[in-house]
Formats: structure tokens, C-alpha cells, sequence
């Protein structure tokens, strides 16, 4: 006789997967930026998943109120900005780098919660160990984005423009968790999931023309990239999330998204033969190992972590 899995157990098994399919999309999203210009295909995949948000949770919408309103579109707005960097950067570095420095979103939030403007009431003080994973994770940066032999003082001239537009949206990431920690124990989850995705889609309609001409070739890959991306990777991930940090502590949330660029790497070297030389490797090492330290040592209960 067959035994049925703990909720803890099929939540395990459930966020794992979720973490294997956010970083299977970015060799899947570089693939797809062939077909369509970065902002256009986040347009379109950010419109898709609210279109998908909005059909299953259209009574939970019937009860939205100013509150609700405001706090989607302030957690919206980061999360486009978040999406719109990262994809930007894809299209200009490779998906095992942009994985690995998107992942430095687990760096930044302990980082800025030790501003006590930016911590809800729930969230604690860091402790030193946040301090010596930003130290890892950004060594680890240092040796991932750049060739050898550049120095500390040329830091920023020679980090590819991908590398920094990846940079900017793991800080985009953070606001994005920062305004969750504040607003999601005001709104309903399903609201909150709904509005903050349809305020994305807005905000990437508004700065569409920012990404210059936009280009578009309807292809299978194309196709077959914003189905995964928009019902999979976003809408049915958010959900799926949501329902495992009910029965999982966040530690083990946190550990289990930090397997993200893992899993990157590992597609971008199956489907795309990308190899990362020994320097490279050092540096996805000391980015994992900074972002471990953070995670595995926290002051009390840490902050959940962000999908791709």
C-alpha cells in the first residue's frame, strides 16, 4: 500500500521543482531574444501570466480595495524592474553568468534590512555573517564577470554592460522582496499576486520604447518560450511557491533557491555546450558559498527569496 507524501515533503519536492524551471529558463529566454527584443518579450510574457492570474483568481479581484491597489502596483514596479534588467542582460551575457549574478538577490536583501526604514516589524537586524557573505558573493562576482589580470580600480570597465544590467536587477529583486515583506500580510495572496503582476505589465508597456525599436518574428521558439515563461515560470510558479512557504521553513526555502543558477548552469551546459573556465568556476563558487553563508546563518527568520 502506497503512502501519501507530508505536505513538508511535497512541498520540498514542488519548490525544487520550481527552482529547476526558473533556471532552465534562461538558456530558454536567451534562445527566444533571437525572435523578439528583450522588453517586447517580457511585454508579452508579463501580459500572458496576468491574462492567466486574473481568469483563476477573478473572485478574490472582485474584493480589491485602495490598499490592495497600492501595494500591487509599488511591489509591481519593482518587479518589472527586476524582469526588465535581467532580460536586458541576458541578451548581453551568457545565462550561466546572469543566473549567478541574479542569485546575489539573497545578498542584497539581508544588506538593505540593515537600514531599519527598509525592515518591516517582522523582519531582524542582520548579524556579521551578513557582512562576510556580501564579501564572498561580491569576490565571487569580481572573478565571474571579469578576465584575468583586471584590477580592484577597473572593476566597472571591464564588467560587460549584461554583467551590470544583470547587477541592477538582483538589487531590483531585493526592493521587489522588500516591498512583498511589507505588504503581504495587508493584502490576500492572490490579490497581491494578481495586482502585482498586472502592474508589471503596465510598467512594461510604459517603458516598451526604452528598449528601442522593438523587433518580433512569430516562430515555434517563440511560442513555445512565453508559454513556459509566462503559465509556468511565473503564474503557476508564484502560485506554487506561495502554497509551499506555508508548510516550509523559510530557511529551507531560501536554501532551496539558491539552487537557481545552479540549475543554469547546468542547461546552459547541456543545451548550449557554454563552459566556464577555471576562474569563472572560483568565482560561481564563492557566489554560492556567500550566499550559503547569509542563508545558513541568519539572525532569526530570514526573508524568503525571489524566483527568476
Amino acid at each position: 500500500m502506497s503512502r501519501r507524501l507530508s505536505p513538508s515533503a511535497l512541498a520540498h519536492l514542488l519548490l525544487l521543482g520550481v527552482v529547476a524551471v526558473w533556471g532552465a529558463t534562461f538558456v530558454l529566454v536567451k534562445d527566444a531574444l533571437k525572435d523578439a527584443s528583450p522588453l517586447l518579450f517580457n511585454l508579452m510574457r508579463m501580459g500572458l501570466a496576468s491574462l492567466a492570474l486574473a481568469v483563476v483568481n477573478h473572485r478574490e479581484l472582485r474584493r480589491i480595495n485602495r490598499q490592495s491597489l497600492k501595494a500591487g502596483l509599488i511591489v509591481g514596479v519593482f518587479l518589472a524592474g527586476g524582469y526588465q534588467f535581467q532580460t536586458a542582460g541576458l541578451a548581453r551575457t551568457t545565462p550561466a553568468k546572469s543566473a549567478f549574478i541574479t542569485g546575489l538577490v539573497v545578498v542584497f536583501v539581508p544588506i538593505l534590512t540593515m537600514f531599519p526604514a527598509l525592515r518591516s516589524g517582522a523582519t531582524p537586524t542582520p548579524r556579521w555573517t551578513t557582512a562576510a557573505g556580501a564579501a564572498l558573493a561580491f569576490s565571487g562576482l569580481f572573478l565571474l564577470t571579469t578576465p584575468a589580470g583586471t584590477s580592484w580600480q577597473n572593476l566597472f570597465v571591464r564588467i560587460g554592460p549584461g554583467d551590470l544590467f544583470s547587477l541592477a536587477c538582483a538589487i531590483a529583486f531585493a526592493g521587489h522582496l522588500l516591498a512583498l515583506a511589507h505588504f503581504s500580510n495587508k493584502v490576500p495572496t492572490n490579490q497581491l499576486a494578481t495586482l502585482q503582476i498586472g502592474a508589471a505589465t503596465l510598467v512594461m508597456t510604459l517603458t516598451l520604447p526604452l528598449g528601442g525599436r522593438p523587433h518580433l518574428a512569430l516562430t515555434p521558439r517563440l511560442y513555445f518560450a512565453l508559454g513556459i515563461t509566462s503559465l509556468l515560470a511565473t503564474a503557476a510558479a508564484f502560485t506554487i511557491q506561495t502554497w509551499a512557504q506555508q508548510h516550509l521553513p523559510p530557511t529551507h526555502t531560501a536554501i532551496l533557491l539558491t539552487l537557481e543558477p545552479v540549475f543554469a548552469a547546468l542547461t546552459s551546459f547541456y543545451v548550449l555546450h557554454e563552459q566556464l573556465g577555471g576562474r569563472s568556476l572560483l568565482g560561481a563558487a564563492l557566489i554560492l558559498t556567500g550566499i550559503a553563508t547569509i542563508e545558513l546563518f541568519p539572525s532569526a527568520v530570514p526573508l524568503s527569496t525571489h524566483p527568476d
